[in-house]
């Protein structure tokens, strides 16, 4: 029945890895002694032709090749030279990355609670419902396997540590008291509190941070609060069990749990329903969290980082935030001053920003003009470096000459808004076009747009999901 029905269905599972996988390559072994069941399971993985497959039929060849370094293994619990019990705990000794679905016809519980201990990333049992588990346990995997491969590539990208005069540039007083707060911020653990406005840089400071502390071969683990529905943000920050809520089909690592022995980044804490801000105290306090669903206690140590532009202090005054919670995370405060307060470091970013533009773009030498500094110097930026960075690179592709000069220089009209009053604009247009005007001035921030709106957040969430904005 099993069989029948799969190969009934090729062009629905061909279509489903195609969406899934998209750009992910995978090497799989298949460890499975009846010839049947072997073809039909490499038949499920290899309609993601992305998919690197390997075939065994006892234990002793899989542990012989465990040099071509599998990311995934299906192993069949009863095989006729060795136990999966065995076998698995051979994988996890050569390597403790490799996943292991444990694929088996008997049901028993206790069995399968030891082999999850033991390091098996999932338990399946040989049904009619083994194809769908399978196709979305393999594809949990490597989506998780992407966030590390994506931290690993980071790091070897920044090749050295953080050099701060490269990171964050600039000569003023207010940065240099930055570099200096920094500095002791490396020396040890303490949690770190990042405090600005949009376009400060305030991830630029936690990656620096991380990567020159002693934690800078663990991942760096962003997470935008404010960017995620409050409703998964549990989920997401903790991860959750199979079958813990609708949909949850597989097991999730939580952002924490990737974190451990790195840092995590918690961005836009303000921006947190408050109901979650005491499962994260005690998550923070204890070290150990518990997924959504699960009852085992798991022990974690990341660095905690959070930012936010915001004063924390007014939210608590306000009910929005909790007080033992401000006080766990104030730690080493650090401020960023908005680029208006930094007048000195307009022109020494500007041509920072030019240097990067024209060498990521192979484009010819360029230089601003006398006119072209003066001007952005006297502009206040409200989208402070970010918005620089974006008038400085606007106006690299603007000249036509060698020279970036002062009318190559454009920035945002701040009552862009008032021109769509002469348009013939129905009142559902106006209201997507100033729900999109505020998403961009406000970086995406859904909660921080319906309050200045004063809307439901919800509406906006439905009209992103609905491509109406």
């Amino acid at each position: 029945m099993f069989i029948a029905y799969l190969l009934l269905r090729p062009n629905n599972y061909s279509y489903f890895w195609k969406i899934t996988y998209k750009e992910h390559m995978a090497r799989i072994f298949i460890v499975e002694d009846e010839p049947i069941y072997l073809k039909t399971i490499k038949y499920i993985v290899e309609l993601n032709p992305d998919n690197e497959v390997h075939c065994f039929t006892s234990g002793k060849e899989c542990i012989n090749n465990l040099h071509k370094r599998p990311d995934v293994v299906t192993l069949d619990y009863y095989l006729p030279d060795m136990s999966g019990a065995e076998i698995l705990k051979h994988i996890k000794s050569f390597d403790p990355d490799i996943s292991v679905i444990m694929l088996s016809g008997q049901t028993d519980v206790s069995t399968a609670v030891k082999l999850l201990k033991n390091g098996a990333y999932d338990y399946i049992t040989k049904d009619n419902e083994t194809k769908d588990r399978l196709i979305n346990v393999i594809n949990n995997i490597i989506n998780n396997q992407q966030i590390l491969r994506e931290n690993k590539a980071l790091k070897e990208e920044l090749g050295k540590k953080y050099d701060f005069s490269n990171a964050l540039v600039g000569q003023s007083d207010g940065i240099k008291k930055v570099f200096n707060l920094m500095e002791k911020a490396i020396k040890t653990d303490i949690i770190v509190s990042i405090y600005g406005e949009s376009g400060t840089g305030k991830e630029v400071v936690a990656k620096s941070i991380h990567y020159n502390s002693s934690r800078n071969k663990g991942p760096f683990v962003a997470v935008n609060m404010a960017a995620i529905p409050s409703e998964l943000l549990e989920s997401e920050l903790f991860g959750h069990e199979k079958g813990s809520f609708t949909g949850a089909n597989t097991r999730k690592i939580g952002k924490f749990e990737l974190a451990n022995g790195g840092t995590i980044f918690l961005d836009e804490i303000s921006e947190m329903d408050i109901s979650l801000q005491a499962k994260i105290l005690r998550v923070i306090q204890e070290k150990e969290l518990n997924r959504v669903g699960g009852n085992e206690n798991i022990r974690i140590n990341p660095r905690v980082i959070v930012a936010t532009n915001k004063n924390l202090k007014e939210e608590v005054s306000k009910g929005t935030f909790r007080e033992d919670l401000y006080y766990r995370f104030l730690g080493l405060p650090i401020h960023l001053p908005p680029l208006r307060d930094r007048k000195t470091d307009i022109p020494i970013l500007a041509k920072h920003f030019v240097v990067e533009f024209i060498k990521e773009n192979k484009l010819p030498a360029l230089k601003l003009t006398k006119e072209a500094l003066e001007k952005l110097s006297n502009y206040h930026f409200p989208g402070n470096i970010r918005e620089l960075k974006a008038v400085v690179e606007l106006g690299s592709v603007m000249t036509n000459t060698d020279e970036i000069d002062a009318s190559d220089i454009h920035f945002q009209n701040d009552n862009e808004p008032m021109d769509w009053l002469k348009e013939e604009l129905t009142l559902r247009d106006f209201e997507r076009r100033l729900i999109r005007y505020y998403l961009d001035r406000y970086e995406n921030n859904v909660l921080t747009v319906a309050e200045k709106l004063d809307i439901g957040k919800s509406t906006i969430y439905r009209m992103l999901q609905n491509n109406e904005i």
